[in-house]
């Protein structure tokens, strides 16, 4: 497809012809700043704590209750983001994957594994996490610039709320949904246009702050600008790859970046 063939927008444009000059930072940051923005939705793991300690307490907690074997934090990284539901049966194939029948216990074993993984994560919830350096900083600018801020993840709403008290970032939030809060999870869009509409924000002015593809995918379906942070967990691929507005090392960086 040719830039000027007629069926890309003119962001889309200038996008596609920064980047061909190796000046995606630049082609971001003038973006970014010209944007009027009164809103941000923030991802939770991987953006905002670094949880993957917790998933990986729970989920061996859960599987040595099944008796099976351990799952590495490693292999765990690579399976978070897409809500519970699928971590779990993500990880249940993962182990039993040398069995004759790996793939028809994994629905026979789930219900049992969930209510497992329900219960231990619960009991150690925030235990083994910490917050993303650059992190508090972050989210005192945006609130300082007066933005309506909401933390959207597909992480069950159960798990997420008391994460967010016990890491002292509740109060960041005006709004909070899970992956249970709505009828899809991201990368699907509703989740993100349900929370645009719940902080009364447009799409266009709501940046979407997350860690992934997932996150990227979600916002550019639901018109919404985005940024990555270059942590996280972007299920083992490269996230500069990632068709993003910008990039930032640090929550704290994000700032600068809006200019």
């Amino acid at each position: 497809m040719s830039v000027s063939d007629g069926r890309v927008g003119p962001v889309a444009q200038s996008l596609f012809c920064l980047r061909l000059c190796g000046r995606p930072d630049a082609v971001s940051s003038s973006l970014l700043s010209s944007t009027p923005f009164e809103a941000a939705i923030l991802d939770l793991d991987g953006t905002l704590v670094n949880t993957l300690g917790d998933f990986a307490e729970a989920l061996n907690r859960m599987l040595a209750e099944l008796q099976l074997p351990a799952i590495e934090a490693q292999r765990i990284e690579h399976m978070v983001g897409k809500g519970s539901e699928h971590l779990l049966r993500t990880v249940l194939a993962h182990v039993l994957s040398d069995g004759p029948s790996g793939a028809g216990q994994v629905e026979s074993l789930y219900p049992d594994a969930w209510s497992s993984y329900q219960r231990h994560y619960l009991a150690i919830n925030g235990s083994c996490s910490s917050v993303y350096p650059g992190v508090l900083a972050g989210l005192d600018e945006l609130k300082a610039r007066g933005w309506r801020l909401a933390c959207l993840t597909n992480k069950p709403l159960s798990f997420a709320r008391p994460l967010l008290q016990a890491k002292g970032l509740d109060g960041y939030f005006s709004e909070v949904f899970g992956g249970d809060s709505f009828e899809r999870k991201k990368p699907h869009p509703l989740p993100l246009q349900k929370t645009c509409a719940a902080l009364r924000s447009e799409p266009g002015r709501t940046l979407m702050v997350g860690d992934s593809s997932n996150d990227a995918q979600a916002a550019r379906a639901a018109a919404c600008p985005v940024v990555l942070v270059t942590y996280g967990y972007n299920h083992g691929e490269p996230i500069r790859a990632v068709d993003a507005d910008g990039f930032v090392d640090s929550l704290d960086q994000l700032s600068a970046l809006l200019g």
